[in-house]
């Protein structure tokens, strides 16, 4: 029996998230068809985290065991594999290796990056639909990025947690926020990205943090806003939830 890690990418527009529900398609459901069309065996995976429904990952990582019997099989031949049975699904295993026993995608993992895209400009999004949050309207995203700072650190995130939020403790550590934007033609679009890192977030985390930040860029709040919205610890007190499409679970590191 042996242990293999996987780093996937998938755009997950058409998925219900990435955990296995009742028929609905979903990103563990057709990794798990795939295995099973390789090896002929009823495999369960283990990921790193959970993504809701229509968000990406660049680097989501999962375990899951393999007794192959006798027979040779490398990481790369391991990746091919699986990935010819998901030809027709954009999920890809970029990458598979053997791990000790003890590996565990989830309890292992000490650092998570997150990225959200959103593009800013006026017309409609011809090739970029479903992978950004378009907003039409001009952003600031210098002053975003300053009042992200002020969530940096170890804080009580209540007012930032969906309020079906299933973890027991609202403490969470930011270890990075940063905001970056770039100029994307000459009509004055922007594509702005948030990059977000700690070591676990709770539920719609980073989606309530970023429409939260999407209130100071389009100037209707300010820094003590954010400041009042985190020591309320109360999700009524800080912005929208933002939509999933842009939304990418990027690094993950152990």
């Amino acid at each position: 029996m042996q242990r293999w890690k996987l780093t996937i990418e998938y755009e997950g527009t058409n998925y219900s998230g990435f955990q296995i529900q009742d028929n609905v398609p979903t990103i563990q459901g057709e990794l798990e068809k795939a295995i099973y069309a390789f090896c002929q065996q009823n495999i369960k995976i283990t990921v790193a985290g959970r993504t809701d429904a229509g968000v990406h990952a660049t680097g989501q990582v999962a375990h899951f065991d393999l007794d192959y019997g006798d027979r040779k099989i490398d990481g790369f031949s391991l990746a091919k594999a699986i990935n010819a049975h998901l030809i027709n699904h954009p999920i890809a295993v970029l990458h598979a290796q053997a791990v000790d026993k003890d590996f565990h995608a989830r309890f292992d993992a000490h650092n998570k990056e997150y990225m959200y895209r959103i593009i800013s400009r006026p017309s409609k999004l011809a090739i970029e639909q479903n992978r950004v949050w378009h907003i039409r309207t001009k952003l600031n995203a210098k002053a975003m990025h300053e009042a992200g700072q002020i969530l940096v650190g170890k804080h009580d995130f209540t007012s930032f947690r969906d309020t079906a939020c299933q973890a027991k403790n609202p403490i969470r550590t930011i270890d990075r926020l940063e905001i970056i934007c770039n100029k994307i033609d000459n009509f004055g679009g922007e594509d702005i990205r948030l990059y977000i890192e700690g070591q676990s977030f709770l539920h719609h985390q980073v989606r309530n943090i970023i429409g939260t930040l999407v209130l100071v860029g389009q100037g209707k709040w300010n820094n003590d806003d954010v400041k009042n919205a985190l020591q309320a610890k109360d999700r009524k007190a800080a912005g929208p939830t933002a939509p999933p499409e842009g939304l990418y679970l990027v690094r993950i590191d152990y």
